[in-house]
């Protein structure tokens, strides 16, 4: 059984999906502590079980991780319904598809002004970081925009944001612990004195109108940092991800440079090819049968995404990167109650940034190998160097 954290693993997990997927679509992983769904079924069962939810435990011991699980105990990525249902409804109207349409034309154009700078700094320079120049900054003043948070803030909210999701690896040190609490403490602190200034000065942004709605103040704070982390982390990581995808399948990149319709279904693909997270945990609420594996009541199990997405009996010739792949029933943004709202903006981000890309850079090049993260759960890159 693979281990989470070694370095050879993390460079290509891949391969040791196949062989799990070989012997079995469930498995009992000892050194997660929960057994793990690697085929497409039963990954997608698990994320749409209804007797298999987001039940939240406290990060212990609790008065050192106050802020952090505060965080958590009000997210709606972290309930069910009833609490759930509510949560998100309030929420779900930002994100509603007529809603983010309307911002398809000032993401364009942003993306645009991106490439723009990311080219400078190649001209300039000979090589730029990918990541640096516009996987990074677009989801952040996305987001911020949205939220109606100052654009300057983004950088430190970024921050913040890396320290916190480190809590989702598997056996972090007591360094990390203690800088995601500091972390937590720093956003929540900085979200209730902005929700203050909105609450006496409302604005027509997402902060304001969650400020006006019945949630509590800890809801409010608990939903902005959640939309700004996942906002961020994952766009990020599917631009990155994607992107040196497709600059070592060098005629899926070519493909894309001439056919700029393709942009819509070449996200999706990059999304299954290699997905920014790799593993969604779910706990048994009673006892659930999994692919043929009970699973007891309390125990838990986990959706392993990048398995499922690379499911032969799925998708043809899975190892492939395929831009024109049709169809793609990929599981990249989850499944059934807790299915991603931010997916229609993640999307229009994504394929702005890859248009940009593909009209200003149709030379653009790896200037040499990326860093990896070295994290599993959450799978990305530290840098990613291009030239043209």
């Amino acid at each position: 059984m693979f281990v989470a954290d070694d370095p050879t693993f993390i460079a290509d997990p891949y391969r040791e999906f196949h062989r799990l997927r070989a012997r079995g679509e469930v498995h009992w992983h000892e050194g997660l502590g929960l057994f793990i769904a690697v085929s497409h079924p039963a990954a997608s069962s698990v994320l749409r079980h209804r007797d298999l939810g987001r039940i939240w435990t406290d990060a212990t011991p609790a008065e050192r991780f106050v802020s952090f699980n505060m965080l958590h105990r009000n997210s709606l990525l972290e309930n069910e319904p009833p609490a759930h249902t509510r949560l998100r409804r309030l929420v779900a109207a930002a994100f509603a598809r007529g809603h983010v349409e309307r911002l398809r034309p000032a993401v364009e154009a942003l993306a645009a002004r991106l490439v723009a700078t990311l080219a400078e700094h190649i001209t300039a320079d000979g090589e730029a970081d990918l990541l640096e120049h516009l996987a990074q900054p677009l989801p952040v003043v996305v987001i911020t925009e949205l939220l109606g948070i100052p654009e300057r803030d983004g950088p430190r909210l970024v921050t913040w944001s890396n320290a916190i999701v480190k809590m989702y690896e598997y056996g972090i040190d007591e360094g990390q612990q203690l800088a995601a609490e500091q972390a937590a403490a720093r956003f929540a602190g900085y979200l209730r004195v902005l929700a203050a200034q909105r609450s006496a000065s409302p604005g027509d942004d997402l902060l304001s109108h969650l400020i006006a709605s019945e949630l509590t103040e800890d809801e409010v704070v608990a939903t902005a940092v959640l939309l700004l982390m996942a906002g961020h982390e994952a766009t990020v990581n599917v631009l990155g991800n994607g992107t040196y995808a497709l600059l070592t399948h060098r005629g899926q990149w070519d493909r894309l440079v001439a056919d700029p319709a393709l942009a819509a279904s070449t996200v999706e693909e990059l999304i299954r090819f290699d997905s920014p997270l790799q593993l969604f945990e779910r706990t048994a609420t009673t006892e659930v049968e999994i692919a043929g594996r009970r699973i007891a009541r309390g125990e838990k199990i986990a959706a392993l995404l990048g398995a499922a997405a690379r499911d032969p009996d799925v998708f043809t010739e899975p190892d492939t990167l395929d831009i024109g792949r049709d169809p793609n029933p990929h599981l990249g943004f989850g499944g059934g109650v807790h299915y991603c709202l931010g997916a229609p903006l993640a999307r229009i981000e994504i394929a702005a940034a890859l248009s940009a890309l593909a009209k200003r850079l149709p030379g653009l090049r790896l200037a040499r190998q990326p860093r990896r993260r070295p994290e599993f759960v959450i799978r990305g890159l530290r840098t990613l160097p291009v030239t043209v």
